[in-house]
């Protein structure tokens, strides 16, 4: 597919763009907003965008996608019970920590299971046209939901890999909108990364 036809498919999938798609969108990108303060707030209004991406990612053919939204909505819940649930010596929520070098490699290598697991499942019980990227960046994103979940630093940079492939993945399926959200989403996971970690560094003030 050459620039003019990718430009036109581009323009034509934009004006296609669905009233549930923009309202996913929303949401999605005020949940990582809420995620990059710190703020509760993340997992109610991520919920809403993860529940209608079910839908929107089985309609596309994106079978993993929808899955791990699935999940999102899951760890969704799990998170908001970790992070409102408070110390019982300093009463206060789960602080922001970093990982450490033996938790990084066990997350590098489940990470790499879940994704060669996913593959497998998607090339022989799924007609899902690119099985490598869709299996790739679902592993990434679990790792980095579960990682949000227990407020760990290195979950931004899970996102900021997955956000790369899924601007380009979403625009690719005809989801324009959708790619469009996931280039935000990349901007504010680098703003997030830094912003938890300069929070990490005050805590420890």
């Amino acid at each position: 597919m050459g620039f003019t036809d990718f430009y036109l498919t581009f323009i034509q999938n934009f004006r296609d763009t669905s009233v549930a798609e923009v309202i996913a969108v929303i949401t999605g990108l005020l949940s990582v907003w809420f995620a990059k303060k710190e703020n509760i707030l993340v997992y109610p209004v991520g919920i809403i965008s993860v529940i209608i991406y079910v839908f929107l990612c089985y309609s596309a053919g994106l079978y993993a996608d929808m899955g791990i939204n699935a999940f999102y909505f899951i760890m969704s819940i799990y998170g908001w019970v970790v992070w409102t649930i408070k110390n019982k010596q300093s009463n206060k929520p789960r602080p922001i920590s970093r990982m450490k070098y033996n938790e990084t490699i066990i997350g590098i290598v489940i990470t790499a299971v879940l994704a060669v697991c996913l593959y497998y499942l998607l090339t022989n019980f799924t007609d899902s046209s690119v099985p490598y990227l869709d299996s790739f960046t679902t592993a990434v994103f679990i790792t980095g939901m579960y990682l949000m979940a227990i407020k760990k630093v290195e979950n931004w940079i899970y996102w900021i890999i997955g956000d790369v492939v899924c601007v380009f993945l979403f625009a690719y399926k005809g989801l324009v909108l959708s790619g469009f959200q996931y280039l935000v989403f990349l901007i504010l996971a680098i703003a997030g990364l830094i912003e938890w970690n300069v929070r990490l560094k005050n805590e420890k003030l």
